[in-house]
């Protein structure tokens, strides 16, 4: 399998220079997104209204995917299904350091640790390899600014980014309407079987529906 939606999102957030995730809190939703979603395309689980299901434990041969099959499982304590917010939210907190785990065994980034005035411990992510975010974001701009057909990962990225409301993060110094106006006609758009467009449309409800609350709280 090709860098997941996860990792991509993680590529987007992570600042050039110092290495660090720019808007976390916001990040960390579109990552628990992205990797639940590609569990739904995979066909490990299913998104149906508020709810997620598990169907199939079977592993993909991806650690990140995998390992959140296991904890989804266990996180449904042998109920049929529950509520696909309180899945995101138990999920939010930990899904950039997975995404960046990841992403440090594919070599795309690498791991760096020092001390802030010699006594707090502080991560910082690099990039090793520039090549994979410079087509990621070729590929957005291709969609969001120029009008090309999206491909069905390319629209599932998109309707992600906007769910979360990282417009600036993908298109930094484009203007924000813009972008959000065309993301939002590819999130809703025929790019996609109607399950999978119906999955992305609830997921980004429970986005919501969890962003909102926590900003409320």
């Amino acid at each position: 399998m090709a860098i997941t939606l996860a990792e991509e999102i993680m590529l987007l957030s992570l600042d050039d220079e110092s290495g660090s995730a720019k808007q976390r809190e916001a990040a960390g939703w579109a990552v628990a997104g992205g990797i639940l979603l590609e569990l739904v395309l995979a066909g490990r689980v299913s998104v149906t209204g508020r709810f997620l299901e598990l169907k199939d434990t079977t592993p993909t041969g991806e650690r990140l995917l995998d390992s959140r099959t296991a904890l989804i499982e266990t996180w449904l304590r042998g109920r049929g299904k529950r509520r696909v917010t309180d899945w995101l939210t138990k999920d939010q907190p930990k899904a950039i350091a997975a995404a960046l785990e990841s992403l440090c065994e594919r070599g795309v980034v690498t791991e760096e640790r020092r001390k802030a005035l010699g006594v707090f411990p502080v991560r910082r992510y690099p990039e090793a390899d520039g090549a994979i975010e410079g087509e990621l974001r070729a590929r957005l701009r291709a969609v969001v600014l120029d009008g090309a057909e999206p491909d069905a990962r390319t629209a599932s990225l998109i309707a992600l980014i906007h769910s979360a409301k990282l417009h600036r993060l993908a298109f930094p110094g484009t203007d924000r309407k813009q972008v959000a106006a065309r993301m939002a006609e590819v999130a809703t758009g025929q790019w996609a079987a109607e399950s999978v467009r119906n999955a992305i449309r609830d997921m980004q409800l429970a986005m919501i529906a969890v962003t909102v609350a926590v900003v409320g709280s």
